[in-house]
């Protein structure tokens, strides 16, 4: 659900004094602020988003204007599906691998 038009845009405020305290080539903003809205003062600007374990390197241009910060930091870590048949299928992989290597 989305916010409503009355009320605007959802910006946290602190992240609004860094920006006008700031310039781009500063450094990153930190911020823990996922649900802070990107809007067009933001673009430029580098921020260390925390994605629950650590903090998340975000570089902001133009087409990110409208998402959230959040969007763009992941919090889970995919680690790959499968189990004995895709191991022995990346068995064969690198074993092909390496025989295309020697010849």
């Amino acid at each position: 659900m989305s916010r409503s038009l009355k009320k605007g845009p959802f910006i946290d405020p602190n992240i609004l004094k860094k920006i006008s305290k700031q310039k781009p080539e500063d450094g990153p903003i930190k911020t823990w602020s996922r649900d802070s809205e990107i809007s067009p003062e933001m673009v430029g600007f580098s921020f260390l988003v925390h994605n629950g374990k650590n903090f998340v390197e975000v570089k902001i241009n133009e087409a990110m204007i409208g998402h959230r910060l959040g969007e763009f930091v992941l919090t889970r870590k995919f680690i790959k599906h499968g189990g004995k048949m895709q191991r022995e299928l990346e068995k064969k992989v690198s074993q092909n691998a390496s025989q295309e290597i020697k010849k």
